[in-house]
């Protein structure tokens, strides 16, 4: 059972902003397991004292192995609206990764076709015309020395070159979007054993270095812009 306090940063009546830790899946299947959606429905209901299970929509996802800032519902009204913004593109998601090699250009915009395997839980670049293909976009920009969000320990000491920080904007939200389009331009993320075939020191890694680090949305009820940004060692 995950011990760690929760990370709220915001909470009303409408929504709930947190931010989740590596190694904890946002919504979990498994029986016994905990998730984000259990840990906040908990939470919720100690807060007001409820005997019954709140609401709580889950709006987007995070992978199990990434941390970063999620956004959740507390009654239906929250949730269709953030949903719209969600599919109209309203939703600015901000991430910061650590790739163990140099991009080709210091920016750009990744764009190709991707394709989940379900029975592997692994997705794959493809052809536009493979069956189930979903078309995938990205931007991203290198991090200036000194102003990553990155904390570096012992774990990555055996590499041969500094770590590159990347800033990286979603236009899409495909299964493991990122982690797929950066292996596939030859910059794997530190930490990903999915996606990156670098050996480890010890056969193991410590933890992905991908991180949520930034969320921009209009409050659902308001309207008001909101925005929050996580700073270094929060991720």
């Amino acid at each position: 059972m995950n011990t760690k306090p929760l990370n709220i940063l915001y909470e009303d009546t409408h929504i709930l902003v947190c931010v989740k830790s590596h190694g904890i899946a946002t919504q979990s299947r498994k029986l016994g397991s905990p998730d984000m959606v259990s840990l906040l429905k908990n939470h919720i209901a100690h807060s007001n004292h409820s005997k019954g299970e709140p609401y709580l929509a889950v709006i987007h996802r995070l992978d199990q192995p990434v941390s970063g800032i999620l956004v959740f519902a507390k009654t239906p009204f929250a949730a269709k609206e953030l949903n719209r913004q969600l599919t109209s593109h309203s939703f600015g998601k901000y991430y910061r990764a650590l790739v163990d090699k140099m991009p080709p250009a210091e920016s750009g915009t990744l764009e190709n076709y991707m394709v989940k395997d379900r029975k592997t839980n692994i997705s794959q670049i493809c052809t536009p015309d493979t069956p189930g293909a979903k078309l995938a976009r990205l931007h991203y920009e290198t991090v200036q020395k000194g102003q990553g969000i990155f904390h570096l320990g012992r774990s990555f000491f055996h590499l041969n070159t500094s770590p590159i920080e990347l800033n990286i904007h979603l236009d899409t939200g495909r299964h493991h979007q990122i982690r797929v389009q950066l292996a596939a331009l030859g910059c794997p993320i530190l930490g990903d054993s999915k996606y990156n075939p670098q050996p480890v020191e010890n056969g193991t890694w410590q933890t992905t270095c991908l991180c949520a680090y930034r969320l921009d949305f209009h409050h659902p009820k308001t309207q008001k812009p909101l925005h929050f940004e996580l700073e270094q060692d929060d991720c």
